[in-house]
């Protein structure tokens, strides 16, 4: 989606008679929120549920193990592993050609 909103926007871009910039047109501007909200709409369920999780249960796991902190870790280490999984399932992949961009293109640490 990124990318169709991308070649949208250069399509449709105008620069004034000063040779500045203009704003896009609005259906480009409609587009980049769409699919920005929607990535980070899915991003945020995949973290908020399993976060929900651990604290709904993390105080009866407490009582039913005679106390502590650690059946809540446990707890909440378990959610991690839940998000994760939602995380790479859930949200959509990019495009080939960025991934092919992506891997050509590799810096150092220095």
């Amino acid at each position: 989606m990124t990318v169709v909103i991308t070649k949208m926007a250069q399509h449709t871009r105008h620069y004034g008679a000063d040779g500045t910039l203009q704003t896009p047109e609005p259906g480009v501007k409609i587009g980049a929120l769409v699919s920005l909200g929607l990535s980070l709409g899915v991003l945020n369920l995949a973290i908020v549920i399993p976060q929900m999780l651990v604290s709904v249960t993390s105080g009866p796991w407490d009582d039913l193990f005679g106390g502590g902190n650690l059946p809540a870790f446990v707890v909440g280490a378990v959610a991690a592993a839940i998000s994760r999984v939602l995380a790479l399932t859930i949200l959509p992949l990019p495009p080939p050609e960025v991934v092919a961009s992506k891997a050509m293109t590799s810096g150092g640490f220095h």
